[in-house]
């Protein structure tokens, strides 16, 4: 008798502990959220090496996640962005959705389906976390707050010279617009979408510097154009 008096003693105070635990838990949490909500300066930084993002106020970090980024072959946008938009999906987007001002394409932060892809390059562009973690980053972020992604060691070429075709998107396709554009040869609009107007200015270009015409953009064409890597 005095054995299971002990142990539902000790039970009950386990439970008392344990939702103490969660009530300070609680208020922590909707204390933080309370107060990033009110502020103007809480930004968001996306390390797609470390495949964490961080949300950060000044100079302090108030949360991070992990996150899964895009494949080899449908990279995660590489860029400074804005938050445009925001909703509650479901589906393969899991439960949150904070679509990004990307201007060659619908990216943006969303849940997933598939927690285990989270920590990998798995996606086709966006940035995937877990639904639990994505709620509450929606809670805290609003239309018009900042969103930085850093990935590779080369800025926006992400980890070097990538082989561009016809139909590519991407930060290094918004670069070499950028570059043609200002050498005279490109016309249209700097999107980051290999179309057939940038064709016509590569084309241009190659011609104009007795190169080899193809719609292949190639590490010697990069450096032509004067896209040099640094780290």
């Amino acid at each position: 008798m005095k054995r299971v008096f002990i142990f539902a003693v000790s039970v009950v105070i386990t439970l008392v502990c344990a939702q103490y635990l969660l009530k300070i838990y609680t208020n922590t949490f909707e204390s933080i959220t309370a107060s990033v909500r009110g502020n103007d300066d809480l930004h968001i930084l996306i390390d797609i090496n470390k495949k964490t993002l961080y949300a950060i106020t000044g100079n302090h970090v108030i949360a991070k996640y992990p996150v899964a980024s895009g494949k080899p072959d449908t990279p995660s946008p590489v860029g400074d962005f804005l938050i445009i938009q925001k909703s509650k999906w479901g589906e393969g987007f899991g439960t949150s959705w904070l679509g990004l001002n990307v201007p060659w394409g619908i990216y943006g932060i969303h849940g997933t389906t598939m927690p285990s892809s989270i920590g990998r390059a798995a996606s086709h562009g966006c940035i995937r976390m877990r639904n639990s973690d994505v709620d509450k980053l929606y809670k805290i972020v609003k239309v018009g707050t900042p969103v930085k992604i850093i990935g590779g060691d080369y800025g926006m070429l992400g980890n070097g010279y990538r082989v561009l075709s016809p139909g590519d998107r991407g930060a290094d396709v918004y670069l070499v617009q950028s570059r043609l554009k200002n050498l005279g040869f490109y016309k249209g609009s700097i999107d980051g979408i290999y179309g057939s107007g940038m064709e016509k200015a590569v084309n241009d270009f190659q011609k104009k510097n007795k190169l080899p015409v193809t719609n292949k953009i190639t590490e010697s064409l990069y450096k032509k154009l004067g896209i040099i890597l640094f780290e």
